[in-house]
């Protein structure tokens, strides 16, 4: 039988959801008004998981402005509809700096001023306008712009929206107020939504636009509540039993102190050539804001003014849209081409009818990979929606419903490379497929060069990446054999290279004629074989020869040799452009023979790490040893780590694995476990 409260307790209980009410309500201000917010989310979500507790005791204790009453409303079977005290007027645009000088002429004129006008300046969100009615400080009522005279009540829907004050604070606050603004999705949160829709096989938003649109009108609270939708304030409507300052700018000051979020990249300016640059500034941060806009908006700053100038048709004259190039137009697919990237990723490009959009003509537009037209369902000869957003490579976003040919065929991925005519390989599971001639294919040429060069291949000193870049660009290397037919005249006769330096390279490259079986292996550059593999197929199999005819099974024999990594080892060797290679590589180079492992490999299965300055090897030393036993060297700590080998100056993976419980060892212990 439980307890009865005291009246004491009760009473405690009553203050303590007051004063955590207050707490949420506060931090809520600091974290979506003043982006500055003083606790992390899981001391915000402890505090709110206590005053849902005690509510749940002391249900009568439950206000309407408490944060925990932001979702839980049945869902609704149809919108109701609102009619604005004000209507909510759309704005003119101008797309030029001419069309903004001639508004700023026509104001001019119309004002009969000899100074300068000054304007509030902000980004053109590009979401949901909506009307936010607060009486006495408390929320009670939203609605979207609709027809401008009419709108949807979207109450239930924007109280779930925490960026939204169910309760003003300060001072000074009207009897009535209605606030005005706009109601988006950040960046970040149209990403997550995507990629959870496309995990789910679910359809796609186009743009954040329509994600907050369409999440704003759900019928269901509870569904919008799990979309992460933002709101800032630009203007104010109907005030009722108080007053506001005089100037645009200052209300918006007003309005965030008693708070509402307002966007952060306001700004006065001053005249058209201050709208202007403004305009130019928030261009250049566009793709860095974490929100869609589509233009800057100037409106009149002092309100006296906004008043004398009054309203033409549906818009205000005191205000303009400046607008950006569209970002998405139409277009047709005139053909796919298949390009090879320097990995050897094959990537599908549609050649379109050119088009301007984002301030560009463009032609051209990624497909990203076959996952991606698959899912869009993309043919040659679609309409096509094209998107370009700054700098970013144009992309394809859908076909234009209801617009396709029924005779047009599905897009294939070639069975061979379109530069080398080396097969094409793409693995179950993965969206990137790739061509397999890594050491002939012309796309792949250099990269492939530079990693063979690389300290950890063949340690061709002196061979840097600019070098490579050139000797490509020339046409006097092709392959890596070419790197060992060099001499030192050829060398000595390239641009920035003397007689010395070219003397160096080529004995640079005759050091590397000895390589050991375990660096070649991996100077050859096959998919998913780092140095670790490479050693490990080396020992196991002691010669370039027995690696190249091992079945997929046998490669799998060997610790950390999957399915996937069997395939590409086989596949690589498979390849007569390979072979080829391979054969002549054989007669510039000879590789050291290599001890095959017989002996039990008596650190396997163990997982280590080292850290810190040993006395007596070097960290690449300790590490091959390890590897040779069996072990596993990994670079972070975990608790999956059996042994943490420290030196000098360990610092902050010492520090996490005492707090795991790791056992931490010297260089003279891991010796007696390399000898036991």
């Amino acid at each position: 039988m439980t307890k009865a409260s005291s009246p004491h307790d009760v009473e405690k209980d009553r203050r303590r959801i007051d004063q955590l009410r207050d707490q949420l309500n506060r931090h809520s201000y600091l974290y979506y008004v003043l982006d500055n917010p003083e606790i992390p989310d899981s001391e915000y979500d402890r505090l709110y998981r206590e005053l849902q507790q005690l509510e749940q005791k002391y249900p009568e204790s439950i206000t309407v402005d408490s944060p925990t009453q932001r979702v839980g409303e049945q869902p609704l079977k149809s919108f109701s509809q609102i009619t604005h005290r004000i209507p909510m007027l759309s704005l003119d645009n101008v797309f030029s700096d001419d069309e903004l000088r001639a508004f700023f002429k026509r104001l001019a004129d119309r004002l009969e001023l000899a100074t300068e006008l000054a304007f509030n300046a902000e980004p053109k969100l590009d979401g949901l306008a909506v009307s936010l009615i607060y009486e006495h400080g408390l929320f009670v009522q939203a609605a979207t712009r609709g027809d401008g005279t009419t709108g949807e009540d979207v109450s239930q829907n924007v109280r779930t929206i925490h960026a939204v004050p169910l309760r003003l604070i300060g001072a000074g606050i009207p009897g009535l107020l209605e606030v005005r603004g706009e109601v988006f999705m950040p960046k970040a949160g149209f990403n997550q939504l995507n990629k959870r829709a496309i995990e789910l096989g679910e359809k796609t938003f186009v743009n954040p636009r329509n994600a907050a649109a369409g999440s704003l009108r759900q019928l269901d609270p509870k569904i919008t509540a799990k979309r992460q939708l933002a709101f800032y304030s630009y203007s104010t409507g109907a005030v009722e039993q108080g007053r506001l300052p005089g100037t645009q700018h200052k209300v918006l000051l007003q309005l965030r102190k008693w708070g509402l979020p307002v966007c952060p990249e306001i700004k006065l300016t001053n005249g058209v050539e201050g709208c202007i640059e403004y305009y130019r500034s928030i261009e250049r941060q566009r793709d860095d804001l974490p929100y869609d806009i589509d233009g800057v908006v100037y409106k009149v700053n002092d309100i006296e003014l906004q008043q004398r100038l009054g309203f033409v048709a549906r818009a205000p004259r005191w205000a303009i849209a400046h607008k950006f190039p569209a970002q998405e137009e139409i277009t047709s697919i005139s053909n796919v081409d298949f390009q090879v990237g320097r990995t050897g990723a094959i990537t599908p490009v549609a050649r379109l009818e050119p088009v301007f959009v984002g301030g560009v003509t463009v032609s051209n537009a990624t497909l990203h990979n076959m996952d991606e037209v698959e899912r869009k369902d993309i043919r040659v000869g679609d309409k096509v929606y094209i998107r370009r957003a700054g700098d970013v490579i144009p992309e394809v976003v859908r076909v234009v419903p209801g617009s396709r040919d029924k005779k047009l065929k599905k897009i294939k991925l070639p069975q061979k490379c379109p530069v080398c005519g080396s097969d094409v390989e793409r693995i179950d599971g993965e969206a990137i497929s790739r061509c397999t001639g890594g050491l002939v294919c012309k796309a792949q040429r250099t990269e492939a060069i530079k990693h063979f060069a690389s300290r950890k291949a063949m340690d061709i000193d002196g061979l840097g990446d600019k070098l490579v870049e050139q000797l490509v660009a020339i046409g006097m290397i092709e392959s890596v054999v070419d790197l060992y037919r060099l001499d030192t005249g050829q060398v000595a006769a390239l641009e920035r290279m003397g007689q010395k330096s070219a003397e160096n390279l080529i004995n640079a490259i005759d050091n590397s004629r000895e390589p050991a079986l375990a660096k070649l292996i991996y100077a050859l550059g096959i998919r998913e074989v780092g140095e670790a593999t490479a050693r490990s197929l080396a020992r196991s199999f002691g010669s370039l020869q027995a690696i190249i005819g091992a079945t997929e099974d046998a490669l799998q024999q060997i610790q950390d040799i999957g399915p996937v990594v069997a395939k590409h080892i086989t596949h690589f060797f498979a390849q007569e452009h390979n072979q080829r290679i391979i054969n002549e590589l054989l007669k510039e180079i000879a590789i050291q023979s290599e001890n095959v492992n017989t002996q039990k490999q008596m650190l396997a299965g163990r997982t280590f790490v080292i850290t810190g300055t040993l006395p007596n090897m070097t960290r690449d030393e300790a590490k091959e040893l390890l590897e040779s036993a069996g072990a596993k060297v990994s670079g972070s700590v975990s608790s999956k780590t059996d042994y943490l080998v420290a030196g000098e100056k360990a610092g902050s993976k010492l520090a996490k694995a005492e707090k795991l419980g790791v056992e931490v060892i010297d260089e003279a212990r891991l010796r007696e476990l390399l000898t036991a």
